[in-house]
């Protein structure tokens, strides 16, 4: 952990240069009938929980290239995160995957969330993956597959992981399915439909009243012939079948090219079933790189969906769990969190100053292009300054990658953990 003097030494050098940015912006604003300081009060409430899978270095098919000091178990992993939320005030939850992160020490773990102010966000399920000593094996699936024994062992790992995260405080399980085929014929498509959805009523029978089932889809991967939930239909289908407790959960690199994903999040909350949404980059070819590093307009149009509906009323959707979905492959694991999370803050920063009567005007009087200038304004704008003030009012760093580089961070953890510590997991 970076001490608050050091924090306090680090944004020195920058202050008066922001303050000037900063008070130019709030005044350009201010001339628009926009309040800065209100855009930053909700900057600073929004929080993204940050995958424990996440922290480590990720790999390929072909290959993984260790960055040295990764974290190695449960308690480094909530103290990498705990360092990220010190830099930039936004990530004060972490989810954690099971079997990878089996709780040992409850007590010993519930102190350090403590002395980190972060809590655990969710519990992640893993059927796609044989475990040593795992009496059944999921190659042909697991809640959808043919035999009732491997079913049950897949219900019973759900059941497992509820009970662990009960243990430290979590309210969400979320279940992505690897099931599906690869050839013609491989699967009866309805009969594997069915029993997904007999094999998730009772996870979902199991579970607390007081939690949230989040059903994840994919359209391909592993399997290239069929997914068995492959779309957010599929998903929403299921949820509607079990309850108003299970609800979508929105991978932003699980969708085929070209997909209007903002359109998905509108409607999905619209029918009240929006409950997660993860963020990524998916020119990877699922999921797997920076937030808004390709892709940054269509993440402003997502949150220009979630801000409106948030806005509306009429809306009865369950507060939305976000959290970063990434593997690091390239990049230093803790940087490109940190990068993602300024992406994502400055894409719900354009999409709170989006002028909602204009816009709304325009489109009721079908102006397409007056109604297109409203959204390109917005998401043109600079806004990293309130993004810096908002990192500064939550006590973090004003450029939290720059803060993270002088600090040496890394290089520290190397020296504590080794060049050659592996997370676990992937």
């Amino acid at each position: 952990m970076l001490t608050v003097q050091r924090l306090h030494d680090l944004n020195q050098p920058l202050l008066a240069e922001h303050q000037l940015q900063f008070s130019y912006l709030a005044d350009l604003l201010s001339r628009r009938h926009q309040d800065a300081q209100a855009v930053v009060r909700e900057l600073v409430k929004f929080q993204v929980a940050i995958p424990s899978w996440a922290l480590g270095t990720g790999g390929t098919r072909f290959g993984r290239f260790p960055l040295g000091g990764e974290p190695r178990n449960l308690e480094e992993k909530i103290g990498d995160v705990g360092l990220l939320h010190q830099l930039n005030g936004s990530s004060n939850s972490i989810s954690l995957h099971i079997p990878w992160d089996i709780p040992q020490d409850i007590a010993g773990l519930e102190q350090l969330q403590r002395e980190y102010g972060l809590v655990i966000d969710s519990v992640n399920s893993n059927t796609f993956q044989d475990q040593p000593g795992q009496p059944f094996s999921y190659k042909f699936g697991s809640l959808s597959h043919t035999e009732q024994a491997v079913r049950q062992q897949a219900i019973q790992h759900n059941i497992d992981c509820i009970n662990y995260g009960r243990q430290l405080g979590a309210r969400t399980l979320t279940v992505w399915l690897a099931d599906g085929s690869n050839f013609p014929g491989q699967q009866h498509l309805r009969r594997a439909y069915r029993r997904t959805q007999e094999s998730l009523a009772a996870i979902y029978e199991a579970m607390p009243s007081d939690w949230q089932l989040l059903i994840e889809y994919k359209p391909y991967e592993p399997h290239f012939y069929s997914m068995v939930i492959p779309d957010w239909g599929t998903s929403y289908s299921l949820c509607q079948s079990l309850g108003q407790n299970a609800n979508v959960l929105v991978d932003l690199g699980h969708h085929l090219p070209n997909t209007n994903i903002e359109q998905i999040v509108g409607r999905l909350q619209q029918f009240g079933r929006l409950g997660g949404f993860h963020f990524n980059g998916s020119m990877y070819g699922d999921d797997d790189l920076t937030t808004g590093s390709s892709k940054p307009f269509q993440l402003f149009l997502i949150f220009n969906e979630l801000v409106d509906a948030a806005r509306d009323t009429s809306v009865t959707n369950p507060l939305v769990a976000y959290m970063i979905d990434a593997s690091h492959n390239t990049k230093d694991p803790l940087e490109d969190l940190l990068q993602s999370i300024e992406n994502i803050l400055g894409a719900y920063a354009k999409a709170l100053l989006v002028d909602r009567e204009a816009l709304h005007e325009a489109q009721e009087t079908n102006d397409v292009v007056r109604a297109e200038e409203i959204l390109r304004d917005a998401f043109l704008l600079d806004v990293r300054p309130l993004v810096a003030e908002a990192y500064r009012q939550s006590g973090g760093a004003l450029k939290p990658v720059a803060a993270y580089r002088a600090a040496g961070v890394r290089e520290q953890l190397i020296q504590q953990r080794g060049k050659l510590s592996v997370s676990t997991g992937l």
